[in-house]
């Protein structure tokens, strides 16, 4: 009986460690607006993202400007000089706007270089969003936040550039007009940078930098923030994966480094019409403002003109704490704790009290509670997608119920722990089996010394794992409060990447949180393995995980706040005048099915230029729609001459009607030369020819109906064929379609141009015309190559 009090007690200190790390991984309290004028408070911010967040403001929407002034009368509110700066850019994926930045900037008393505030305003097109997490979330930290220091009277040597960028969600454009046009870039010294890829859960920090990430690392911790939430594993993975955040742009195009700050809990919110006031979470946006004063109080007296160091740092959190020590050390720890397990195995064995027959046979549960775990986990979650298809709707891969599946396939792997251990090995010969999981977490550890240094904090769980297992070789005796303590590290390190890892990559790597489970277990068979009973823990929690996947399944519906994401388009194809109605949709609802109808025919042959998406999403289904009169665009060739094998060519095109964005593509033959768009050439282009995936040129976003002119060369040689898809974002208020409102449990799907009445034509030469835009001209060197052209037929503007 007292074995069981033990096992009891025992899961209650597991249970009551992992509490205890889950509520302060950020505050837990909202500041109110009644507390010092001083301070940071969540009440004021909120006001910021009411305001802002009342209506989607993407690029080129009406709402769009609403924001924008409301920005910058705040700015003037706090005494701040405010100015504007409006540019084209092209990025690196080929997305084309004009970008309205709003910026400000506090004088220091000694500038070394500036410190720069930075977050977007826009919101995400196509679906809806009012942007509240992503981006008003970060506008109002630094609102409330740069309010709460002037109150202050904060002395401070650095210069504070506030900057608020515009056209993030299109291709981090608003960023690289700032880095690479405005005169400010060059005082910056380090940036700031708060976002969103969800709408709930800590904000962790993820830094940028060319180098070394010793000196981050150092004054990060200097900086003293009360809930740091990171680790240098992030960080690795984040440098070997396409980033994407406005600070990349200060990181590759200006050399600047910095630090990005973002929540990702309730993904399945991101970029969708629920990114609103209502799901924002206020302890969310409370973190933000706790990492936001003691950054910017200590960065704007840092000597920030510093050169960065080519040395690395691991570090990690623990609640509370900011730990970090050299990449150097990563290795020298390893090999050390594999001596030190070494020289117990033949201490324990010169003892008598470790034999090599039981230290194989701990191999056994383990490496098949691995093996079972990840595979039932694995195909679990395949079978639970084809049992629910409706969890395929939401493109991030990461359901509403998404928690309760990973506490279910938790459960189940813990069931299948105590399953093999009930049967492969008892509580009197648990610590010659606990040598199995210290090798083989010494084993991982040496690969990621080698592969993943930014891993290498995952060896200090298993040092305690080694003090623990050298008092029982040295004493003989175990002891379950000691064995409780040295398991701490383990459940304070390693199990909050169980729960992380699915929120930020989706639930497609389940197996990969269950396989990380089974090797927690493994560091805690100390605990674990005293129990006497494993087999009815093992069969409690496997009836634990049944309750999960049963509530996952009651909770499988949708509801108003958590929507079914659908699509509708409404395509012209004024080629071979067809019209059509299409959707990306697997499942189609009653909404969709009322355009497409219930047999609708396969999309493939839509699909000959696919539209940016991404996660590579391709039309599904379509169905014959009605005719309407749609006006095309205008295609005037302004510039269309031959000079030797080159052929230069300008082309405008004019829309004629209100729309929101043109897709180019030309046939994957086609070189294109000295590309530029309404002035603009793509950012980071090395060379002179336009570097493109697939058919694509350029996706276009519209302000004011403003034209499109692109300005190129091609080989002579080369056959013409170039395509543009216009789109306007007004299938639902179009009157001349009369398309209903989405129920209240459906919302427009994201990541695809959706709701969109759409015209797709080949761009066809025709004869030259003059160009009467008082703002367009064409270049000495072009008019000189006309008028050598060889072509009879040129025509030249003047």
């Amino acid at each position: 009986m007292k074995k069981n009090i033990h096992s009891i007690l025992s899961i209650l200190v597991i249970i009551a460690v992992l509490a205890f790390i889950y509520i302060t991984l950020k505050p837990q309290w909202v500041s109110k607006r009644e507390e010092a004028l001083a301070e940071f408070s969540t009440d004021r911010a909120l006001t910021h993202v009411k305001e802002i967040a009342q209506k989607p403001h993407y690029v080129g929407s009406s709402n769009h400007e609403i924001v924008a002034q409301y920005i910058e009368s705040e700015l003037k509110e706090l005494g701040l000089e405010t100015s504007i700066q409006e540019g084209f850019t092209m990025s690196d994926w080929g997305n084309l706007v004009k970008s309205k930045n709003i910026m400000a900037r506090i004088k220091g008393s000694n500038n070394t270089k500036a410190l720069l505030l930075l977050s977007h305003y826009d919101s995400a097109p196509h679906s809806a969003s009012h942007g509240a997490s992503d981006d008003a979330s970060g506008v109002a930290t630094i609102l409330e936040g740069v309010r709460a220091f002037l109150y202050s009277k904060e002395k401070h040597k650095n210069d504070i550039i506030i900057l608020f960028t515009d056209a993030e969600e299109l291709g981090l454009n608003g960023a690289a007009l700032f880095v690479t046009q405005h005169q400010w870039a060059k005082d910056v010294g380090l940036v700031i940078n708060f976002e969103a890829r969800g709408t709930s859960g800590p904000s962790y920090m993820l830094m940028e930098t060319n180098s070394g990430n010793a000196g981050l690392v150092k004054e990060f911790a200097e900086a003293k923030t009360t809930y740091p939430v990171s680790n240098s594993l992030m960080y690795s993975i984040y440098k070997m994966l396409p980033n994407d955040t406005d600070l990349t742009v200060f990181r590759e195009q200006g050399d600047i480094q910095g630090f990005n700050f973002a929540f990702i809990d309730d993904h399945f919110n991101y970029h969708t019409q629920q990114d609103d006031l209502a799901h924002l979470n206020e302890t969310s946006l409370t973190h933000q403002g706790s990492y936001l004063m003691p950054l910017m109080k200590y960065f704007s007296n840092a000597n920030l003109n510093q050169a960065p160091t080519k040395e690395d740092f691991v570090y990690f959190t623990i609640p509370f704490t900011f730990i970090n020590y050299p990449f150097a050390w990563v290795l020298p720890m390893t090999l050390i704790a594999l001596g030190l397990f070494v020289l117990l195995i033949f201490i324990g064995k010169a003892k008598r009290i470790i034999t090599f027959s039981e230290i194989f046979r701990g191999f056994v549960p383990l490496l098949g509670a691995i093996a079972i775990a990840g595979l039932v986990t694995f195909l679990g979650w395949k079978i639970i997608l084809q049992i629910y298809p409706q969890y395929n709707d939401l493109l991030n891969g990461f359901t509403y119920n998404g928690h309760v599946y990973i506490a279910a396939f938790v459960l189940l792997t813990i069931g299948i722990c105590f399953a093999f251990y009930n049967s492969f090995s008892e509580a009197k010969i648990t610590m010659n089996h606990f040598v199995a999981p210290l090798f083989l977490w010494i084993i991982i550890n040496a690969i990621l010394a080698y592969s993943l240094k930014g891993a290498g904090f995952l060896i200090i769980p298993v040092y305690f794992g080694l003090f623990l297992f050298a008092i029982y070789v040295i004493t003989q005796k175990m002891n379950l409060l000691i064995s409780l303590l040295f398991s701490i590290p383990a459940l304070l390190i390693i199990a909050p990447f169980i729960h992380m890892f699915p929120i930020g990559l989706g639930l497609k790597v389940l197996f990969g949180s269950a396989i990380l489970t089974v090797l927690t277990f493994g560091l805690l068979l100390p605990v674990f393995g005293s129990f006497l009973k494993k087999g009815i823990w093992a069969l409690l929690f496997f009836i634990a995980s049944i309750a999960c996947f049963a509530w996952g399944g009651y909770t499988s519906g949708y509801e108003n706040g958590k929507a079914k994401s659908n699509s509708l388009l409404y395509i012209y194809n004024a080629d071979n005048n067809t019209y059509k109605w299409a959707t990306y949709d697997v499942n189609l609802d009653e909404w969709t099915k009322k355009y497409l109808g219930q047999d609708p025919k396969d999309a493939i042959a839509l699909n000959d230029l696919p539209l940016f998406s991404k996660y590579s999403s391709g039309f599904s289904y379509s169905a014959d729609a009605p005719k309407i009169n749609l006006s095309k665009p205008t295609v005037s060739f302004l510039l269309d001459s031959v000079r030797g094998n080159t052929r230069y060519l300008k082309i405008k095109i004019t829309p004629n009607r209100n729309v929101n964005r043109y897709d180019i593509f030309g046939d994957t033959k086609m070189t294109f030369n000295n590309f530029k768009a309404n002035g603009a050439a793509p950012l980071g282009q090395k060379g002179d020819q336009l570097a493109r995936k697939g058919a694509k040129v350029l996706s276009y976003y519209v302000i004011n109906n403003e034209p499109l002119i692109m300005q190129f060369n091609i080989d002579s040689k080369s056959v013409f064929d170039m395509t543009l898809i216009e789109s306007s974002f007004d299938l639902l208020t179009n009157p001349l379609l009369n398309v209903d409102k989405r129920a209240s449990w459906m919302m427009p799907t994201p990541f695809v141009l959706n709701d969109a009445v759409v015209i797709k034509e080949k761009i066809k030469p025709s004869k030259v015309v003059l160009d009467t835009t008082p703002t367009t001209t064409v270049p000495q060197d072009s008019l000189n190559v006309a008028n050598d052209s060889l072509k009879p037929s040129t025509v030249v503007v003047p």
